[in-house]
């Protein structure tokens, strides 16, 4: 399995909905196991400045390709993109045990 975890930030705290609303879309994509759009509730001082995580699990990297190759994905970015200042992603291979 992969997890594949995005962190946004917003240019302007203003857009902050505008842009989980617009990652929210991307959960109509139907090659994921699990996803998830949250915003960061803020705890860590020291990581203040991530606004939203994207959270997926794919049971493979031939999914994962897929979830990005959709549509939907494009406009999704093209959307959410304009908006945000940061963008980090990771994607781990889950370690079974």
């Amino acid at each position: 399995m992969i997890r594949h975890i995005v962190f946004f930030s917003a240019k302007r705290r203003e857009d902050i909905e505008a842009i989980r609303t617009g990652l929210s879309r991307l959960g109509a994509i139907p090659h994921s196991s699990r996803f998830e759009v949250s915003l960061n509730t803020k705890v860590d001082p020291l990581s203040d400045e991530v606004d939203v995580v994207v959270y997926a699990e794919f049971a493979d990297a031939e999914a994962l390709a897929a979830y990005k190759a959709d549509p939907i994905y494009a406009e999704a970015t093209r959307q959410v993109r304009p908006l945000r200042e940061l963008r980090y992603s990771a994607d781990i291979v889950a370690q079974s045990g």
